[in-house]
């Protein structure tokens, strides 16, 4: 448990929460409003929901799974099946456009060890991060796998996105 950070703009806007280069202009302007914050908190409702839409429909297993988001951080919670759906769970939420930290609250119902995460920088590779991590760009196929379903290809990865490195041990 415990708060996580991530890149704010870094990842996929794909569950309608993160402002647009034109929302954030007019904001920066001053024109906010009482409609804009009750649109605001309809998306915010909306956006969690739909977090915990992909989190069931990547086949993530979590008991009780509840997703809360307020501004551009995410609480969630619930009883996750092992450490990786856990990790796994953090990293879809974290890796969304408009979320800068994820407040984990979840349990976990089989005990693993933790893996590290590693936040992608320019040039990084699958490879080129098996090896400052394992000492062995073959290992990248580790990586890989640690990250399904949210990788689906292992040359498609982007700056700023986090990724969960297994312990191999």
């Amino acid at each position: 448990m415990g708060l996580f950070s991530f890149i704010k703009n870094a990842g996929t806007k794909v569950f309608g929460i993160g402002n647009t280069t034109e929302e954030e202009a007019t904001a920066a302007r001053g024109k906010a409003s009482i409609k804009a914050e009750v649109i605001e908190l309809r998306l915010e409702g909306a956006a969690a929901r739909n977090m915990e839409e992909t989190i069931n429909d990547l086949q993530l297993k979590v008991e009780n799974l509840n997703v809360f988001v307020d501004d551009d951080m995410v609480k969630v919670s619930g009883l996750a099946y092992d450490q990786a759906t856990k990790e796994k769970v953090i990293l879809v939420i974290g890796n969304t456009a408009g979320v800068s930290i994820v407040d984990d609250q979840m349990t976990v119902d089989y005990k693993e060890p933790e893996a590290q995460f590693h936040t992608v920088v320019s040039g990084d590779t699958l490879g080129e991060i098996a090896k400052h991590y394992y000492g062995d760009t073959m290992k990248y196929p580790e990586i890989f796998e640690a990250n399904k379903p949210m990788l689906t290809n292992p040359d498609k990865i982007y700056v700023g996105q986090v990724l969960r490195i297994p312990n191999l041990d």
